[in-house]
């Protein structure tokens, strides 16, 4: 069986992908499980430079095919903040409960249509041969006014979605597995591999 690696040592993440990519005929590796480490610096301007630059440096190392994904949380209201710097917003060890309270503090008394936000997800998929796809995926919601749910991770306590009522974190896993913007992107990656017959 062809193996690929992901390029995260997020174990939230890899539980995410391997429930939407279980049904390719391809072993899936964490860059841990892989036993691939690097220290890559993300200079990119955009989600889907980031994804590559993460995919191309681990693909050089460990001559395998890789996918990366970049994603964060764009804010309109707040010129799309924190848009690709998300998991480096006040610092990489601060918790996203504080994260999440500065956000909803820098949107006080604004009105709910000008509250909109989306989860942006870049994956990029590179090949030994040096063939590179690029998929991205979203999904469209709102600031909410307090932290709700248990469920997901980040800044999905949130982040609500007006047409179901509640933020990503409220929602079941396979229910936002099926809506979110790293589900999104990864369908589209797989359609993609099929398509290009990469698999």
């Amino acid at each position: 069986m062809k193996r690929m690696i992901f390029a995260t040592g997020n174990e939230n993440k890899m539980k995410e992908i391997r429930e939407i990519l279980g049904a390719l005929p391809l072993e899936i590796l964490s860059m841990k499980e892989a036993g691939v480490s690097a220290d890559i610096v993300e200079d990119g301007k955009t989600f889907e430079e980031n994804a590559l630059i993460k995919a191309r440096a681990i693909c050089k190392l460990a001559g395998e095919m890789v996918l990366a994904d970049d994603s964060g949380l764009e804010i309109d209201y707040l010129n799309k903040e924190p848009g690709i710097y998300s998991a480096r917003y006040m610092g990489e060890d601060t918790s996203y409960h504080i994260k999440n309270k500065s956000l909803i503090d820098r949107l006080e008394g604004v009105p709910e249509e000008k509250r909109t936000a989306r989860f942006v997800c870049a994956i990029a998929a590179v090949f030994p041969d040096g063939k590179e796809l690029v998929v991205r995926g979203t999904v469209e919601g709102i600031i909410g006014y307090e932290e709700k749910g248990e469920n997901g991770f980040g800044y999905d306590p949130i982040f609500y979605l007006p047409e179901r009522g509640c933020t990503t974190a409220e929602l079941p896993p396979e229910e936002k597995n099926s809506i979110s913007h790293r589900g999104n992107a990864l369908r589209l990656m797989k359609e993609l591999l099929e398509r290009e017959r990469l698999l």
